[in-house]
């Protein structure tokens, strides 16, 4: 499904101390910062990247999590107003993201490594595909996410339909990986 770029899920809050923490270990393992010894930090090994979760329930947060972790899910798409509802910029290459789980805890470090901004109705099968969900078929892509806008979209003034503005986003697990283990 779609991500909710505010990092809420029901009401589950981040600890910032758990948050930091989690940071401190995956800017190391997952390769963000190299050998602070010799070049220092940097900017991007000091800053706490963004805290997000998926979907709009625990429940979706947890399930497409484990979409993550287990290397099936490797995209996402979010309707443009959810961004602007949240004052949240658009996603850009490079960019690292924290998403956390259905109780607000940091699970994952990801990088984006595409973004594209089309409409509902031009969404291909091969970003199903990389979203991991249900089958990985365009046809339950498009009514699955139809569901979710449905659901979402009322409360930020929107409808759902072939026009809508949509971000996809192809991203990398950074950590955990499958050598941290």
């Amino acid at each position: 499904m779609d991500d909710m770029p505010d990092g809420s899920v029901g009401e589950a809050r981040t600890d910032p101390d758990e948050l930091l923490a989690f940071w401190e270990t995956a800017r190391f393992r997952g390769k963000v910062v190299r050998t602070p010894e010799v070049t220092g930090l940097g900017v991007a090994g000091t800053l706490v990247p963004p805290a997000w979760s998926f979907g709009d329930t625990p429940e979706l947060a947890d399930a497409l999590l484990a979409l993550v972790l287990d290397g099936r899910k490797t995209a996402t798409a979010t309707a443009v107003v959810e961004f602007e509802a949240a004052g949240e910029p658009l996603p850009v290459v490079g960019d690292l993201s924290i998403v956390l789980d259905g109780l607000g805890r940091p699970r994952a470090l990801l990088r984006t490594t595409a973004v594209r901004r089309v409409r509902f109705a031009d969404v291909d099968a091969a970003h199903a595909a990389a979203e991991g969900e249900v089958d990985g078929s365009l046809e339950s892509w498009r009514t699955d996410h139809d569901r979710y806008w449905r659901r979402v979209l009322p409360a930020l003034g929107t409808q759902v339909g072939p026009d809508l503005e949509l971000v996809l986003e192809r991203f990398e697990l950074r950590y955990p990986t499958a050598r941290d283990g």
